[in-house]
């Protein structure tokens, strides 16, 4: 799946996104709406991990997905 699938499928996507980052609120998924640099500035502040490090996590998840 690529970004522009899960950006306009945004609100099926938010629960995959909250299963894998717990930590993420709903007011944060609200947000986002989809966009790829709001999710991974959330995960940065919400675990507190480098720019570099959420972006392999979201890559990897997107792959996945």
């Amino acid at each position: 799946m690529n970004w522009d699938r899960i950006e306009g499928n945004w609100k099926q996507v938010r629960g995959k996104v909250q299963q894998q980052w717990g930590k993420l609120t709903d007011d944060d998924l609200t947000r986002i709406e989809g966009r790829r640099v709001e999710l991974v500035g959330k995960i940065q502040e919400r675990y507190g991990i480098a720019k570099d490090e959420a972006e392999k996590q979201v890559d990897s998840w997107v792959r996945n997905m």
